[in-house]
């Protein structure tokens, strides 16, 4: 699809992430009321749909869905809702709108907002699913002939995370405290981890429900998705590894999960699925997809020390990903578990096969051995101070959809975890 014109000439710049083409969907305030409202991000404005439909510019059968300061009971009303919405908001945008002169007060521009968490998180579900990053994994810790678990190319290996701890860009992230042990310490301790970490990720946003008992397919797995966000899960690698088994990472991935604060929707990016890598080994047939999909996005993360310039640490992109998100629903709803709306669920780091692709610290860095460069010094895990910014987009023709920037501040820990004000 060729760029959308829009009269926000803004939005019309081939370098920018918010073209009418995109239209992704989040919640802002503005001035000193503190007053939170549904936006989408066009050029470098937001435009307040909640304002919007409440003088009828939109007009969303079954609504009002736009009053509240989350976008979950849109997503419930279902793909002819969201079809809708984009269809609407695409007419009154576009170069020779008519009404023009009755939207333009209600954008508001992006420098002036505060952008808030765009949903509330029903639950949260991290993945497994990129295999160039278990690979690196399990090289490290088993060495390359056990590197892959031997379910990994059979099934989309996940664990349940905590929806409380999921948080929006420009939230600090405060070093979190936990049982470590050394492998030369008979004894752990308890201590602020010394080995914190990030992973780069993509998130999926569920718009629709499933029934408890009954499991979908990954065509209506598919069905479900709403959009994507941008996702950095955290990680304290020291902590993860005294406590990961036999149950897996638990308080390690307990800190925070930080996601990008616009929603892409789905229909933003069909013109840029793409099929999922070839098997290795024959899938089991509930897990067969009806289509392409993967989907085709340039990633990057950088590192800025405080009081430093951003180094760009690692280019990759998101076809590298084994197990597509419907592929990851379809597997989470065969026990019977049902999907929420407002499920968030995790791709797992995305790493490509070079050095400079690689999601995490712990494998840009293996493991604490090779540092890598930033500004003014070397890093094999965060410090204090440091701010870590996850970047993404869909190149189109003569355009892009993005999703601004997913980021976080590492905080000092606490002094006295125990003590209180």
């Amino acid at each position: 699809m060729p760029l959308l014109k829009s009269w926000v000439e803004s939005a019309n710049r081939a370098d920018g992430d918010f073209p009418l083409n995109n239209l992704p969907c989040g919640v802002f305030s503005a001035g000193d009321d503190g007053d939170r409202r549904c936006g989408v991000a066009i050029g470098d404005h937001v435009l307040d749909v909640s304002g919007l439909e409440a003088e009828g510019l939109l007009d969303l059968d079954g609504g009002p869905y736009l009053d509240v300061a989350f976008w979950n009971d849109f997503m419930d009303a279902g793909p002819a809702a969201w079809a809708s919405l984009r269809a609407q908001l695409t007419a009154l945008l576009r170069q020779g709108s008519t009404k023009q002169y009755l939207v333009e007060d209600h954008l508001v521009p992006l420098a002036e907002v505060t952008l808030h968490l765009p949903f509330i998180v029903a639950e949260f579900t991290d993945f497994y699913a990129g295999r160039n990053h278990a690979l690196n994994v399990g090289t490290m810790f088993r060495g390359p002939e056990n590197a892959l678990p031997p379910n990994w190319l059979h099934i989309p290996i996940g664990y349940n995370g905590r929806a409380s701890s999921v948080v929006v860009s420009g939230t600090p992230v405060r070093r979190p405290w936990g049982q470590v042990k050394g492998a030369d310490h008979a004894t752990p301790a308890f201590q602020p981890s010394r080995r914190f970490d990030f992973e780069l990720e993509l998130g999926c946003v569920l718009g629709q429900a499933s029934t408890h008992g009954r499991p979908v397919t990954v065509a209506e797995a598919e069905a479900m998705i709403f959009g994507y966000v941008l996702l950095n899960d955290w990680s304290a690698r020291d902590i993860q590894a005294w406590e990961y088994q036999p149950l897996g990472p638990f308080q390690a991935k307990a800190t925070a999960t930080t996601i990008s604060p616009w929603i892409v929707m789905k229909a933003a990016l069909a013109d840029f699925r793409i099929p999922t890598p070839p098997r290795e080994v024959p899938l089991l047939p509930y897990l067969a997809e009806p289509g392409p999909g993967n989907l085709n996005l340039a990633l990057s993360v950088g590192l800025t020390p405080q009081g430093g310039a951003e180094t760009v640490i690692s280019r990759t992109n998101s076809d590298q990903l084994y197990y597509s998100f419907a592929q990851q629903i379809c597997h989470h709803t065969t026990s019977g578990c049902a999907m929420s709306v407002g499920d968030l669920i995790g791709s797992g780091t995305i790493s490509g096969p070079d050095k400079g692709a690689r999601g995490s610290l712990l494998e840009l860095g293996w493991g604490g051995r090779e540092p890598i460069p930033v500004d003014g010094g070397t890093r094999t895990f965060l410090e204090d101070g440091d701010t870590l910014t996850l970047y993404g987009h869909a190149d189109g023709a003569g355009y892009r959809i993005g999703f601004g920037r997913c980021a976080g501040q590492v905080i000092p820990a606490l002094a006295d975890p125990w003590s209180r004000p």
